[in-house]
């Protein structure tokens, strides 16, 4: 059979999946959790409780702050005892709600069974409405609302729904273990979602997960879906980017400035087919997710794969898993290519979190960068298409009109080219604040544009 790749750059780091072998084990409630208002992409919740509350589980807390934007549910049971600022991983504040664990009582019409729910009775609306009430956002890394996703504008049509099971970052196998573990609940999920949007599906898994593929075929076949199919895809960072999943199993590019829509195409992740299914079939909100524990200087017996509740602080997961390793000289939230250092311990996971990931002193240290050798080893690996050289130069010469000339927006951040670079030109930085300011100026000028146009009707 055939294996599945997009066609322009990529690079093969090692894959160290260490923990793949360690199954789902659910983390005990810690005392107090810190549920934060900024976890998805969009407007931050707004909070409806106060102080002296008392919430369940599975309560809303908080409501949407704009059409880009989502639910927020308490996790726990207990008493709200502050809506304060809170610092997050990375050290900014955002405001949480703090809620006094007591107990595990849940709101009234949550399914908690293990019963498999196939039948999908729903119509398209009640459909989008239940994901919407549940706060389901994407759990790939964008966590953009899952609700919106599915609703194109009017005159987009999808013609096949990409689940992305690639977990094509080293390290990770916290998707890897739902595929293996809950594969017949993703699938049904997947078929919400193909209802919804009446079209064709393919699950695209890379070929270093034989166990996922054949877990996910026998549930495909078991539950009898049409239309669906599991797509074998080669091991390629970043093969689970989604507009490399895109050209992987469409042949279809999308361009610079389009969305995947606009290539006929809606992309979500396995987690995310996995929540749509527990919000739809057992009427379950957001609130917990499954994360990896893992490093290269972590013993094999303390890696773990966690199913936590959301807004669990770092500090208890990190406690639970036997404290922080000796030789750990970074602590990384996401995978070890486009995942974030962790700056503060005392802050909380959100929906989005998916490792801790500890990292020593020789894997992180950065080489003295050298100069340019023009070996166009970076456009080369550039799953974009773009030459990371040329923006690094023009950001350092601040000429703003040549990185947007250039395509710096369309950077993804993947880090291909910083893993590619001999001189170790710390290009993933410097193209990453050449996107900024290429985003700021398409943001301005968009901005003056409808300043112009409201002036004129006036």
């Amino acid at each position: 059979m055939n294996k599945l790749s997009f066609r322009i750059g990529g690079v093969h780091p090692a894959d160290n999946k260490f923990s793949r072998e360690r199954s789902i084990e659910t983390l005990p409630l810690p005392k107090t959790v810190y549920v934060s208002m900024a976890q998805h992409l969009g407007a931050p919740a707004k909070p409806v409780v106060a102080p002296g509350d008392k919430v369940k589980a599975g309560q809303v807390i908080a409501e949407p702050g704009g059409f880009i934007s989502a639910f927020v549910h308490s996790p726990v049971s207990g008493t709200v005892k502050s809506v304060s600022m809170r610092n997050d991983l990375a050290g900014r504040p955002a405001t949480h709600v703090e809620i006094a664990v007591e107990g595990d009582e849940w709101a009234e019409g949550i399914d908690l069974s293990d019963t498999l729910v196939s039948e999908i009775r729903d119509d398209r609306q009640t459909i989008l409405d239940k994901i919407k009430a549940c706060g389901v956002v994407g759990l790939g890394g964008a966590t953009f609302p899952t609700h919106v996703k599915l609703n194109p504008a009017p005159g987009k049509k999808a013609d096949c729904l990409i689940i992305n099971g690639a977990e094509c970052e080293p390290y990770l196998t916290c998707d890897y273990r739902i595929m293996v573990e809950r594969p017949r609940e993703i699938v049904v999920g997947a078929a919400i979602m193909q209802k919804v949007l009446g079209c064709r599906c393919v699950i695209g898994v890379e070929e270093n997960k034989p166990e996922a593929i054949a877990a996910l075929r026998s549930a495909i076949s078991e539950l009898g879906y049409r239309d669906m199919e599991v797509g074998v895809l080669k091991m390629c960072y970043p093969q689970g980017g989604e507009k490399q999943l895109i050209d992987s199993v469409l042949r279809r590019q999308v361009k610079s400035g389009c969305l995947p829509i606009d290539a006929g195409a809606v992309v979500q992740n396995v987690a995310t087919a996995l929540a749509v299914y527990e919000a739809v079939q057992k009427n379950k909100p957001l609130v917990s997710k499954v994360m990896t524990v893992t490093g290269n200087c972590l013993p094999a017996d303390r890696m773990h794969n966690y199913r936590f509740r959301i807004g669990t602080p770092l500090s208890f997961i990190i406690e639970q898993a036997g404290g922080v390793p000796e030789g750990a000289a970074k602590i990384i939230s996401g995978g070890p290519m486009m995942g974030k250092a962790i700056s503060n311990l005392d802050a909380c996971t959100v929906k989005g979190s998916s490792s801790i990931l500890y990292l020593d002193a020789e894997s992180t240290k950065r080489k003295p960068a050298g100069n340019c050798i023009r070996c166009g080893k970076c456009s080369d690996a550039c799953p974009m298409g773009l030459e990371p050289f040329l923006l690094n130069r023009l950001y350092k010469a601040g000429d703003i009109e040549g990185l947007e000339k250039n395509a710096a927006q369309d950077c993804i951040e993947c880090g291909c080219c910083l893993y590619s670079c001999p001189a170790n030109i710390p290009l993933l930085d410097n193209v990453r604040q050449a996107k900024a300011q290429a985003l700021g100026a398409i943001r301005a000028r968009a901005a003056a544009a409808k300043a112009a146009a409201e002036a004129t009707k006036k």
